[in-house]
């Protein structure tokens, strides 16, 4: 009896950078108050629920079927963080919370991603950026929550914008590691460089 074939698993991580970068680049700007009053934070929150929270579940649960451990929790992590923080921000929570339990929040998160940062590392340069990238963002937004952004919408402190323009970095960061890995399954091979680590 022939043994059934097994069908390739095509490459969720372009999927959950996308969803990641998108949100994180349109939160980053509001945070950066660079448009001042002409963006709100608003306009991320549909991303958050949909693009940066749903789709990177899936894509959480992808990498989980394709064993890479590091890329399930990666994006099952970061797609949990984008829906509780839609809820943070939509349902009342970050007024009750107060601007120390949002810091609270917010200093969960930077350990997370601290923790994940030594993992990105052994993955290549590029990922290793990309995270390093990102914690800075949630460091400089926990010390901001301090003193603004856990009442909402104060948009003024310079950590803030500290934090938005990290996070914009951050973003500009997953679109090319997005970019870097739908190419190289494209052409078979590494067409934009992504600088391995540890001779890989």
């Amino acid at each position: 009896m022939a043994q059934p074939t097994a069908r390739p698993v095509a490459n969720p991580a372009p999927l959950g950078l996308l969803g990641f970068g998108i949100t994180t680049l349109v939160l980053s700007l509001w945070n950066s108050n660079l448009f001042g009053s002409n963006l709100t934070g608003d306009a991320a929150l549909p991303l958050a629920l949909i693009f940066g929270g749903g789709a990177q579940l899936l894509a959480g649960m992808w990498e989980f079927h394709a064993g890479n451990t590091f890329g399930a929790t990666a994006f099952t992590g970061f797609g949990a963080f984008w829906i509780s923080f839609y809820f943070l921000l939509t349902q009342g929570f970050a007024a009750h919370a107060g601007s120390f339990g949002v810091a609270t929040y917010l200093l969960g998160w930077t350990i997370f991603t601290g923790i994940l940062t030594f993992g990105a590392w052994r993955v290549n340069a590029v990922t290793g950026s990309l995270f390093s990238l990102l914690f800075l963002t949630f460091l400089a937004l926990t010390l901001d929550s301090q003193v603004g952004y856990g009442v909402l919408g104060t948009n003024s402190t310079l950590l803030h914008q500290v934090g938005g323009y990290l996070g914009i970095v951050t973003a500009v960061n997953a679109f090319y590691n997005a970019a870097a890995a739908i190419l190289k399954d494209l052409a078979g091979k590494d067409v934009l460089p992504v600088f391995p680590v540890g001779g890989k």
